[in-house]
């Protein structure tokens, strides 16, 4: 068969920097087969191709219904069923990725004049699930319905020796009981690896920090900061952490989501404090924040206050050196980062007072 491939979040967003692993496997499953494949990047002329796979991980990446009610086009992941996605066959899960299948777009993107650090992760990494799951169940969550953590698939099923480091995908590794095995597996590549998704920090303990801290972890590591609620258990746990780790460190700040569905004015004055509370104790701990917003916060009455609060906290070189108000100001007067820090601060003053003007330099003790 012809078959194509289209990766929808390529096409459907900006600055799209790390590869479909559904797609990867897709393609080298059929490939073994002897099937024809081809990465499409556009939507033309589906019906020259026997059979059309599309697959998105983002929900709000945008295709028209009439592409998806072709009759040769098949899609799937948790772009389009979230949590409801239906699991792939045996067969393909457990297939080697084909990390050629984004050769060509790679190579025309650097001949446009992209830089080959934004493509990194399509060049020099094998990509893959070591274990599957997560034991919290968190409302937000696309794993909200999973109960347990459980081994996925060995190191070797994905590994490329060719490729210089590992990006693991894991739920969350840390509540993985056999944790200790699959950090020694990767150890025993001895290639440098590490994990794209907020680690669960609640599960720090001393081996724990003992295996990572030694281990050829590749970039910063990244923990999860998701609910206040969690405050004194992550002051505890980064306390253990930072007590022996000195290489950068960051924590998802997610943000925007009414666990209790009410979406009223309260309810988002509290979350901006809520945003403010947790980027005031990471600072205290010499990490950084970086925030996630859940896509309501666009309905928010101080949408405004979340854009310029991931702005300053995600990028780090203003966020170490400027207090939030001194980050919006350095916009300039007549900015829209401005007008949205004066407008949250006359309705919320004593907010404003408490931590507009607090420093990563003056509170951290690390």
């Amino acid at each position: 068969m012809k078959i194509a491939i289209i990766d929808a979040d390529l096409l459907g967003r900006k600055n799209h920097s790390f590869p479909n692993l559904v797609c990867m496997k897709l393609s080298g499953y059929y490939k073994e087969l002897g099937h024809q494949i081809e990465l499409k990047i556009n939507y033309e002329e589906l019906d020259n191709f026997d059979k059309v796979y599309i697959s998105k991980v983002f929900t709000d990446t945008i295709i028209e219904d009439h592409i998806l009610e072709l009759p040769n086009v098949e899609y799937g992941g948790t772009g389009f069923y979230y949590d409801k996605a239906t699991p792939l066959k045996y067969e393909i899960e457990h297939h080697m990725p084909d990390y050629n299948l984004y050769d060509k777009w790679v190579q025309e993107m650097i001949d446009g004049g992209a830089k080959r650090n934004k493509l990194e992760y399509y060049l020099d990494y094998s990509i893959g699930y070591t274990t599957r799951g997560c034991v919290r169940q968190c409302d937000f969550c696309v794993n909200r319905n999973s109960k347990k953590v459980e081994l996925h698939s060995p190191i070797n099923e994905f590994l490329d020796k060719d490729k210089k480091y590992i990006c693991l995908l894991d739920d969350n590794i840390l509540a993985f009981p056999r944790y200790d095995e699959i950090f020694k597996g990767l150890q025993s590549t001895n290639k440098y690896f590490q994990y794209k998704q907020g680690m669960d920090i609640r599960f720090m303990n001393d081996k724990k920090v003992e295996i990572l801290t030694s281990s050829k972890y590749r970039g910063d590591y990244i923990f999860a900061f998701d609910n206040i609620e969690d405050k004194s258990i992550i002051e505890k746990k980064l306390k253990l952490w930072k007590d022996s780790c000195k290489k950068t460190t960051k924590l998802y700040v997610f943000c925007g989501f009414d666990r209790d569905d009410s979406w009223d004015k309260e309810f988002w004055k509290q979350d901006i404090v809520n945003v403010f509370t947790r980027v005031k104790s990471l600072m205290q701990y010499g990490t950084l924040p970086y925030i996630m917003r859940f896509d309501k916060y666009d309905e928010s009455p101080y949408r405004g206050t979340y854009i310029n609060l991931a702005r300053w906290c995600n990028q780090p070189n203003f966020f170490k050196k400027k207090s939030y108000r001194e980050f919006c100001e350095a916009n300039g007067e007549n900015s829209a980062t401005v007008r949205y820090m004066k407008e949250f601060e006359k309705d919320c003053p004593d907010i404003a007072k408490m931590y507009y003007d607090m420093k990563y330099e003056d509170l951290n003790k690390y």
